[in-house]
């Protein structure tokens, strides 16, 4: 999954080398943590938070298999 939300902000971002995706799984959840260059948040937010609703669908999406509720934050 990590892999899956790396893919997708690549391309986004002016700075791909400050990508980070951290993970914290828990019994009922896995929370993911997108960690971006500080001028990049906005281009991964997007207007009206349109572009990060779109990658929470698809991850999310992806995720469907697992009993475990997904969460991913923006930073």
């Amino acid at each position: 999954m990590k892999a899956l939300i790396e893919t997708i902000v690549r391309p986004l971002v002016d700075h791909p080398e400050h990508i980070e995706v951290k993970e914290e799984e828990t019994d009922y959840k896995i929370r993911y943590h997108l960690i971006v260059h500080e001028n990049d948040v906005g281009k991964v937010i997007g207007k009206n938070g349109r572009i990060a609703k779109a990658i929470r669908t698809v991850v999310y999406a992806a995720g469907s298999d697992s009993n475990k509720k997904i969460f991913l934050d923006i930073m």
